[in-house]
Order: C-alpha cells, then structure tokens, then sequence
C-alpha cells in the first residue's frame, strides 16, 4: 500500500496521481491523436469496413460511425467508390486542467467538407476522451458548428480550459440533466427552457408531420443515453455558461395500413433484422452540442447548436 499511495504536503492522498489536478493533455498529444483519428477513419471509410477505426471512436460518435460503415459494408461490399479523404485543418485545441478520470479535450477543426466561406463554412469540433493512460484517445462526440456558433472558452494563465462538473450548480441546466430533460422535450414540449430552433421546436414539428401522413402511423420513443462513454461532458464559457456535448438514443415505429408495407432502404436492411410486413422499428442515436446559460440566465438557457444522429439497428414485423 505505501508504494502505491503518496501523500501531498496538503495532506490529500494522490493514488498514481489521479488527484492530481493536470492538464488532460498536451498540445502534441492531443495533435497526434486528431492525426491519428483522421487516418482511420479515412482508412474505415475507404474500406467501409468498422474494424479499422474501431479503436478512434466510442460513445455517440462510434455508435452512429460503426453502424453506418458496417451498413454499407454490405451495400457496398467493395468498399468506397466515392472516397474523399477527409483532411482536418486549423485545428486549436481546448484542454482542460483536471483530476482524475476520464480525461477528455476538444478540438476546433476545419475539414475539407466545407466551402470556407459564407453560410457554408463549418467547423468540425470533436470531443475527444479516455478512461485511462492505457487506452487510445477516442472520438465520443462531434458536432459540425458554424464559426460564430463555437464559443470563446475559459482558460487560466496557461491556456488550460476548464471542465464543467456533471452536476454543477454553477449552470442553468446541470449536464448530467439535459439528456433526460431533452427527450422530456422531444414528447411533451418541457421543460420549456431549450431555445426554439432546428434541433428543438422546428424538430417537434416535423415529427407531428411525419405521424400525420395518411396510410402510416408513425410513433416516437425518446430515451435518455448518458452512462459510461455517452456520460455528457463539458468546458466553460468565458461567459461562466458551458459547451456540452450529450447524447440520446430514440426509436420511430412506422405501421402501415392493411395492404401496405413500410418502405425500407438499403441502408437501413442491411441493419434489420425480421421481416417487415406492416411494421418497421429503427434504432437512432444522436450525438448533441448545446450552449447553457450560467445560472440564474431568465430564459432560454439552453441552445442545441448541433445534432448528429444515425440509424444503429432496425426491426420488422
């Protein structure tokens, strides 16, 4: 035991310095791990085959990554004939300074999917996480956010950001709440602080659209996803609000009238199982981005900046 604990002048017991309040990365670190993500998953994506990057993603990110390769790995069995290496560019890093695990950092990208200028410009900003100084850092969570929608983060004299507790009071929306609150949203319109927009209010109502087309019924079940490598994380806000990234996972269930079928797509069977004679069930995972306000804010704390989403199984009846 005594080769393994050490004790600070503090009098806090560091055991193999998970105490320790560092940074959870360096600068190069987290360079090569943004170089060594970008290569498999060009590699993966040539190949469609989720065997070659399965080791650079995790959580909501590899959910939707994994499930969408081995997908078109049966529909395009000779892998990618459209390939374009995805090139990331202009990458700054935000690192916070922290105890213990998991360790994460964010990196503010540029990818060569964009036009660079006007309403097409984006930023791709990936989460990037580990559980321990023995597994590869992995991609839980990314976000494709214009310029003006990546905020300014807090950082102390070093440059080293600062991470938002799971459940800090210091926000208006604690993250270890917004995944259960935001599929509370989804069904029932509250909690009524989420801002309207693309991924909120427009989203709302274009479910109800969708349930209402004559000659198919469409249900939606939204579940909290937010344990293990789906656990929300976040930095703050120079304006004491924070980034945080979650995740959720939802089903819609599409039931034909008598003498019809769901239509299924290639994409979707190869992910299927049973067979679709008037039901179709897919399995949907979305990776989030949202601003909340510091505590206190009056209205609209939360803003979702960005939604990924993709279908990670199917049922049919």
């Amino acid at each position: 035991m005594a080769t393994a604990l050490a004790l600070t002048a503090s009098g806090c017991v560091t055991v193999h310095g998970e105490l320790e309040v560092v940074p959870a990365a360096t600068k190069a670190e987290a360079a090569q791990a943004l170089k060594d993500f970008t290569t498999a998953y060009n590699a993966a994506d040539k190949a469609y085959d989720p065997d070659l990057n399965a080791g650079r993603v995790t959580g909501a990110l590899g959910a939707i990554n994994q499930a969408g390769l081995k997908s078109r790995s049966i529909t395009s069995p000779g892998g990618n004939p459209k390939h374009q290496p995805l090139v990331l560019s202009d990458a700054e890093f935000v690192i916070p300074k922290k105890a213990g695990w998991p360790r994460w950092f964010v990196a503010d990208t540029d990818s060569n999917r964009d036009t660079d200028r006007g309403t097409g410009d984006t930023r791709w900003v990936l989460l990037f996480v580990r559980n321990s100084a023995q597994q590869l850092w992995e991609v839980a969570y990314l976000s494709i956010l214009t310029p003006d929608e990546v905020p300014e983060f807090r950082k102390d004299g070093d440059g080293w950001a600062e991470p938002v507790a799971a459940d800090s009071a210091s926000v208006a929306v604690a993250p270890k709440d917004l995944s259960e609150e935001y599929t509370a949203y989804l069904a029932s319109g509250k909690p009524a602080h989420f801002a309207a927009g693309p991924h909120t209010t427009a989203w709302r109502e274009e479910r109800r659209s969708v349930a209402r087309r004559p000659g198919l019924s469409t249900q939606y079940v939204d579940q909290p996803l937010d344990t293990g490598d789906y656990a929300p994380l976040g930095l703050v806000t120079e304006d004491g609000g924070a980034l945080v990234f979650f995740a959720t996972r939802f089903f819609d269930r599409q039931t034909a009238a008598p003498g019809y079928r769901p239509k299924v797509s290639p994409e979707v069977r190869a992910l299927m199982t049973g067979e679709v004679k008037s039901t179709l069930t897919k399995e949907w995972v979305a990776s989030l981005a949202v601003r909340v306000k510091p505590a206190g804010a009056a209205s609209d704390q939360v803003t979702v900046l960005g939604r990924l989403q993709g279908v990670t199984s199917a049922t049919g009846s």
